[in-house]
């Protein structure tokens, strides 16, 4: 990535600003010795603005210096008792709280591979998780009980190993540590995705570039570590030496408080979160929102425009994936002129439409979509990885470039409904259904039929107090969208079944 380009937006962010020499040296030395993931970016941290506050949870508020100088008691404790070495792998089943951070940085300082546990599977699949990723041991939250068989560490035991560390020095490891995240399979046993670690500062610059994060910005990560978005979110923070927020579970009234009380200027989210925050009463105190950055899954029809409209030109939409990082980023600017977009790929990224044959398509038409940045993941934990073309990896998802060049996702390859010959993308009738104002949720998808294949049946939760008829949501996509995307069956849920990132679990859906 080009020079100038890094050095002009590290300034313009105040990553540049001037400081006491020797603290400038210590914290470029970090960066040199330990890298730039998690261990190196606290250390850097740490190094700058030793007296900063690092993190607040609901328990404590620590400082970058008190927040290190834990992870390494952590690190040597773990070596010490536990046998933890280069290359082994460390469950983390955590809920946001500094201790997550703590154990984060700590298990990749060793040298050894942080797994991300979705806090939300189940005991079956947790061992199998277990054995498949050949986890030494899990970190844990006490709320959590561990299959049994399964070693664990549970937050009273990491208290302990931290006050009782033995003295030492860490040094960096001859073997990186790498953050191993589980896909959001809602079946089964999820895959781990090998994340690759920043080579430089070209990562950071080409987020904070188009989403204009500043250095010491007092940010709530509401999106929850353990899934990409709340992971990158830290990696971002630690990088611009904020002030992290952290909530164990995201309430809406509590996360409004805390936006407020603390002061944040940033937040980082899901959709999901977004919609619930609206639904709380407009009135009240405001919080000093210059950012608020969302990923994970689609905007729902007219939510940008609503939340922009409540909290000011503010919102910015990530499209990404856990094995391709980011692909596109929609600014506020983009998100009024197209609500429903991806946004345009960020400086350093390429985003391709293909057709089968790996042919580009001209705007307008939609294809398979195509990536390529420097963090793209180094493939599954099992071997697999994911089909490469050109430099570009799949993504999975079918969408199309506007002439303006915005990215719109269509929907996945594998949900795409075939009814009757005639080709239906699921998030174009959601997101029609979602404009409705009776309509608090909404999901359509495709269930066997006899006489076509497939029949689209969409499934809809209302606003306290509001009726809605079933006529009357057939004919709204009628009188918009050709016959063939007029949902046959129509359900009326009290809630959509949905993962601990708010992705729809639609396999959970009644039929």
């Amino acid at each position: 990535m080009a020079v100038p380009f890094l050095v002009a937006t590290l300034a313009r962010r105040g990553l540049l600003r001037p400081g006491p020499p020797a603290d400038v040296i210590r914290q470029f030395a970090a960066l040199h010795r330990w890298g730039f993931g998690l261990a190196g970016e606290l250390r850097q941290a740490a190094a700058r603005d030793p007296g900063r506050v690092a993190v607040i949870d609901e328990q404590r508020a620590l400082t970058y210096r008190e927040l290190l100088d834990r992870a390494e008691r952590l690190a040597r404790a773990l070596r010490a008792d536990l046998g933890v070495e280069p290359g082994d792998r460390v469950g983390l089943l955590c809920r946001n709280s500094a201790g997550m951070i703590e154990t984060l940085v700590a298990v990749t300082s060793l040298g050894a591979d942080a797994v991300l546990v979705n806090t939300g599977l189940s005991g079956h699949q947790l061992a199998a998780v277990a054995r498949e990723q050949r986890l030494r041991t899990v970190i844990h939250d006490d709320e959590f009980e561990l299959p049994e068989g399964l070693e664990g560490i549970g937050e009273a035991r990491r208290e302990e190993l931290i006050g009782a560390a033995p003295p030492g020095e860490l040094t960096p490891p001859g073997r990186a540590g790498r953050t191993i995240v589980l896909t959001s399979g809602t079946t089964g046993v999820p895959k781990g995705a090998m994340r690759r670690t920043p080579g430089g500062f070209g990562p950071l610059c080409s987020m904070i570039d188009r989403i204009p994060l500043r250095a010491g910005e007092r940010v709530l990560i509401a999106a929850p570590l353990f899934h990409t978005w709340g992971y990158a979110g830290l990696q971002i923070a630690l990088a611009l030496r904020a002030t992290i927020v952290l909530r164990r579970r995201f309430e809406p009234a509590t996360a409004l408080a805390a936006l407020v009380d603390e002061k944040c200027t940033a937040m980082v989210a899901v959709p999901v979160m977004l919609q619930q925050l609206m639904e709380l009463a407009p009135d009240g105190p405001r919080p000093p929102l210059r950012v608020v950055a969302v990923s994970g899954s689609a905007l729902p029809g007219g939510l940008a425009t609503r939340f922009m409209d409540r909290y000011g030109d503010v919102l910015y939409n990530v499209y990404g994936s856990t094995e391709v990082s980011w692909a596109s980023i929609a600014t506020p600017a983009d998100l009024r002129a197209a609500p429903n977009t991806a946004g345009r790929p960020p400086h350093g990224t390429r985003a391709e439409v293909l057709d089968e044959a790996g042919r580009p398509l001209p705007a307008g038409a939609v294809g398979r979509l195509f990536v390529g940045n420097e963090m793209l993941f180094e493939g599954y934990t099992n071997g697999a990885s994911r089909e490469r073309r050109d430099g570009l990896l799949a993504t999975g998802d079918l969408g199309h470039v506007d002439a303006a060049g915005r990215v719109f996702v269509d929907g996945r390859e594998d949900d795409m409904i075939v009814s009757g010959g005639e080709n239906v993308f699921p998030a174009e009738v959601e997101n029609l259904l979602a404009d409705l104002p009776q309509v608090r949720e909404v999901a359509v998808v495709g269930v066997p039929d006899t006489e076509y294949g497939q029949r689209l049946a969409a499934y809809l939760v209302l606003h306290p107090g509001e009726i809605l008829g079933l006529e009357a949501v057939r004919d709204h996509v009628r009188g918009h969208l050709a016959r063939f995307c007029v949902p046959r069956d129509v359900m009326f849920l009290p809630s959509l079944p949905r993962n601990a990132t708010g992705k729809v679990l639609t396999r959970d859906l009644p039929r």
